[in-house]
């Protein structure tokens, strides 16, 4: 995707008078003007609508975005005489293996409040999935983007619905469309889809909002002051009804802004308009036990309704070299699937989302390595773990285990090196749970053979298949003070 520069800013406007006689106040003349933007709708009906000179600006090149599959259609058009035709390339085009991009506003951006949902019709020339549709994205500060991710398209047209979360949000909006397209769907085979009539509509079917954060989970964690921990997951679902009169659900993903945050305990913990909670402090002593209050849950609303999912986080004082969290603040590291082509590891898999939360999902588990250590002249530094205690790691076995099983945790000093030392640990079977996240805490010392751990730089997951599927999670480092 195109590097983006998140920006910040908060604008400050001088609307009246401060009076220091006390009681003095005045409303507003009825002769001033207030700063409005166009309202129009319309972004593509047979010629771009107030778009940016080169109507189509690419995701950035250097992540293999394609910027030649993009055109109008004289040939084709649901209504009309023109259609967009967008052409995606295959995995081995060498001018880009996917094409995606934005659609931008030639102007200072539109007042779309009007509106409940950004539509389309478009059909492609065989079944196939794109990856990503969407609005809000304007490669500034991207505030109010929404995506629809997934969407099916068949070689006829239908018409694709975004329901937009909260348009009074949408007063100044620049990013009119975007979309991100691949082969996944199609095994690699290249494919072409149309659009056309793109536009903001006022649809009046939109309805049953049902937001969520956290992909609708209560979750807990565990943070040391002055740490962060983002709020991921956001989406919002309605339910609208298609050009039949059918009602389905659709559920697009939010960005934060469109939500308004909440903390229990501001003692504990904050949360800004992008999401991002905040350790502050410990807590205050609880009067009725005598013991401080240290959690704040973390709770939403986007426009009046109430978001499904929490996030209860606790202050606590823990040193941490966080490998894998949303807790914490990551380390860099070269990979989370160091695979290795030596005609045995049959690893598949990595990092993923699953429902608001990043874990590490592998299949075909025999063995597999995350490694920090500055492979292939990455410039990730080892790291030193002299003061840690314990490692800390949640496992969720997706598959049944039986007691013969096992899961072993081996970590190497100076990996690579000729002074490289090592040391594991092994999980049995009798330990873990299927289709369960267990969580263990493990001495460092329990790593039988780790003499040095002022420079780790892998860990290397091995089950020798008796375990196949296997998710982890909250992978860290700790010294309990």
């Amino acid at each position: 995707m195109k590097k983006i520069i998140f920006k910040y800013h908060i604008l400050f406007s001088v609307l009246g008078l401060i009076c220091v006689v006390a009681s003095c106040e005045r409303g507003f003349s009825d002769d001033i003007d207030f700063a409005t933007f166009p309202s129009n709708g319309d972004i593509f009906t047979d010629v771009p609508v107030s778009l940016n000179d080169s109507v189509f600006i690419s995701f950035d090149p250097a992540t293999g975005a394609n910027i030649n599959g993009f055109d109008v259609d004289n040939n084709e058009a649901y209504e009309g005489t023109t259609s967009i035709r967008i052409d995606v390339p295959t995995p081995t085009n060498p001018d880009g293996g996917y094409i995606g991009g934005i659609f931008k506003d030639r102007g200072e951006g539109r007042d779309l409040t009007g509106y409940d949902a950004l539509t389309f019709w478009a059909k492609g020339s065989t079944t196939a999935s794109v990856a990503t549709f969407g609005f809000g994205t304007d490669f500034l500060d991207n505030k109010y983007a929404v995506n629809l991710n997934d969407v099916e398209l068949s070689t006829t047209w239908s018409k694709i619905i975004i329901p937009i979360p909260d348009p009074s949000k949408l007063v100044q909006e620049k990013g009119m469309f975007l979309f991100s397209a691949n082969t996944n769907s199609t095994n690699g085979a290249g494919f072409t889809f149309w659009i056309d009539e793109l536009k903001f509509e006022k649809l009046g079917t939109v309805a049953q909002p049902r937001p969520a954060i956290l992909g609708g989970q209560d979750q807990t964690a565990q943070a040391n002051v002055d740490s962060s921990v983002p709020i991921i997951g956001l989406s919002q679902t309605f339910n609208v009804l298609n050009v039949e009169g059918k009602g389905r659900d659709v559920t697009v993903v939010a960005s934060p802004s469109y939500f308004d945050f909440e903390t229990s305990n501001p003692f504990v913990a904050s949360v800004n308009d992008r999401g991002l909670v905040t350790i502050v402090g410990e807590g205050n002593i609880d009067p009725n036990t005598g013991q401080p209050d240290n959690k704040a849950t973390i709770t939403a609303k986007l426009g009046d309704v109430q978001a499904a999912g929490s996030l209860t986080v606790e202050a606590v004082d823990l040193n941490v070299l966080s490998i894998f969290s949303d807790v914490f603040a990551n380390v860099p590291v070269d990979n989370y699937n160091g695979f290795y082509i030596d005609g045995f590891q049959t690893t598949l898999g990595g990092a993923v989302e699953e429902n608001g939360t990043n874990i590490i999902d592998y299949t075909m588990l025999n063995f597999v390595a995350i490694e920090f250590y500055g492979r292939d002249g990455s410039g990730v530094v080892p790291l030193d773990a002299t003061e840690m205690t314990h490692m800390h790691i949640d496992v969720r076995v997706n598959e049944t285990v039986e007691a013969s099983d096992f899961f072993r945790i081996e970590l190497f000093n100076n990996f690579t090196l000729g002074s490289s030392v090592s040391g594991a640990y092994t999980i049995p079977g009798t330990d873990l749970l299927s289709n369960e996240w267990v969580q263990f805490d493990i001495p460092l010392s329990n790593f039988v053979g780790l003499s040095a751990q002022d420079a780790l730089g892998a860990i290397i997951f091995v089950s020798d298949a008796t375990i196949a599927n296997v998710s982890l999670d909250n992978i860290y480092f700790y010294a309990e003070n």
